[in-house]
């Protein structure tokens, strides 16, 4: 199977205080030979005079850890790193609970979530609330690693326990592609490299699952949604009547010759060219940035979608979206808001909060419709003009939104659209 090193796979990792996380990450830097020889020396160093045996894997990340814990907030820490196969960045998102809105934000681009359970307790409460914002923000893969395998010896009667309380719970969550792993990130067994003391386990080590998993699917091809950001009309020499549309397609595929819609005017026309920076091509595809020009003189400005003519979203004004608070402010009722979907800015109000959800046990809270930090709701909004969307489901750009304070300009929640 070929694999273009150039593909980027972002995953997000998730686990209660002491599951291991930052021993996990560690070592997947550390095997897979992405850490510099001045962090090594520095590390080692520091784990010498901590009076560790041997390196301390955890110290790679931990750097971030301490500033966590001086109350810097680092929303989210990113590691980057790149093996022959693939490019990866991690987001390492806080276990907490307070820290959901954290988990929420790092998962929202990840192709794949690493959730970590430890081997001696099994499924906690942390686990189903990672899993169920794995599962919300609609993450494509879900790998399941069961850690600390060494303190239950290797155990495969444990390890089937703990697959089995996981299936359990998560058979009420919508989760397309769900894989297991035992390892222990201490010793590294199954983490880069293979394990001598799970002969029973026949699947592959974490970094080959990372390395291998299909993601190119992930992106929705078949729905064309280009928001347009920008209008060119550069207005020199060369280009004296040129008038581009620049952006970044969302989903679907456009080529030269392909009829399309302007959306929310509804006009049509096809496309003229494609340019991507200085060359022509004759096609564009999720992610690519490009410009695109049309063959009739159409007033397009920004916030409007470019679609194709037979496959259109629906303009809305009022939807549901699943919504999580970020902001120390709970959210007043019937205040007006600024929403950004795509490039699109329009006015808004919460006009109904439907329910909450108790994100430990999956229940409804219909008499508390209070939205303070962290909490997930159904609510109900409306805009003052009509958005272009598509259930978050089916299309993770065009199907998110953000509410934002319209006199701090801080952004107050982020939504899923129904």
């Amino acid at each position: 199977m070929h694999i273009d090193n150039n593909q980027l796979l972002r995953f997000t990792t998730a686990g209660s205080v002491d599951d291991g996380k930052s021993t996990l990450i560690g070592r997947l830097l550390y095997d897979s030979k992405s850490i510099f020889e001045d962090q090594l020396e520095a590390v080692s160093a520091t784990s010498a005079k901590k009076g560790h045996k041997g390196v301390d894997l955890a110290l790679f990340t931990d750097g971030l850890r301490d500033e966590r814990e001086q109350g810097i907030t680092i929303d989210v820490a990113y590691r980057y790193f790149t093996t022959p196969k693939r490019k990866f960045i991690i987001a390492d998102t806080p276990g907490h609970i307070q820290y959901t809105r954290n988990m929420v934000t790092g998962a929202s681009t990840a192709n794949a979530a690493v959730i970590l359970i430890d081997g001696r307790h099994g499924v906690i409460e942390q686990t189903k609330r990672h899993s169920f914002i794995a599962s919300l923000l609609n993450i494509p893969h879900l790998i399941v690693c069961i850690n600390k395998m060494d303190l239950v010896n290797y155990s495969e009667e444990r390890f089937n326990e703990i697959v089995g309380q996981f299936e359990e719970f998560s058979s009420k969550l919508l989760m397309k592609d769900v894989r297991f792993i035992p390892i222990s990130a201490l010793d590294g067994d199954n983490v880069v490299n293979r394990s001598e003391n799970m002969d029973w386990y026949q699947g592959g080590t974490l970094l080959n699952i990372l390395e291998t998993l299909h993601i190119s699917s992930d992106i929705n091809k078949i729905d064309a949604r280009f928001p347009v950001q920008t209008v060119l009309r550069p207005q020199n020499e060369d280009h004296r009547d040129y008038r581009g549309y620049a952006g970044r397609v969302a989903s679907g595929i456009y080529r030269v010759g392909d009829e399309v819609a302007v959306l929310p005017s509804g006009f049509t026309s096809k496309i003229r060219s494609i340019n991507s920076g200085e060359t022509e091509v004759e096609e564009a595809y999720a992610p690519m940035s490009v410009a695109l020009t049309l063959e009739d003189d159409i007033d397009v400005s920004r916030g409007d979608m470019i679609v194709r003519k037979n496959n259109q979203p629906e303009p809305t004004q009022e939807f549901d979206v699943m919504l999580c608070w970020l902001n120390d402010a709970a959210a007043r009722p019937r205040s007006k808001y600024t929403i950004m979907h795509s490039s699109n800015e329009q006015r808004a109000i919460i006009k109904e909060v439907i329910y909450k959800i108790d994100i430990n046990t999956y229940d409804r809270i219909t008499e508390d419709k209070e939205l303070n930090m962290n909490d997930i709701a159904r609510v109900k909004i409306r805009c003052t003009r009509p958005l272009m969307l598509d259930s978050y489901r089916e299309n993770r750009n065009t199907g998110s939104i953000i509410l934002i304070d319209e006199s701090t300009n801080e952004t107050l929640a982020a939504g899923m659209v129904m």
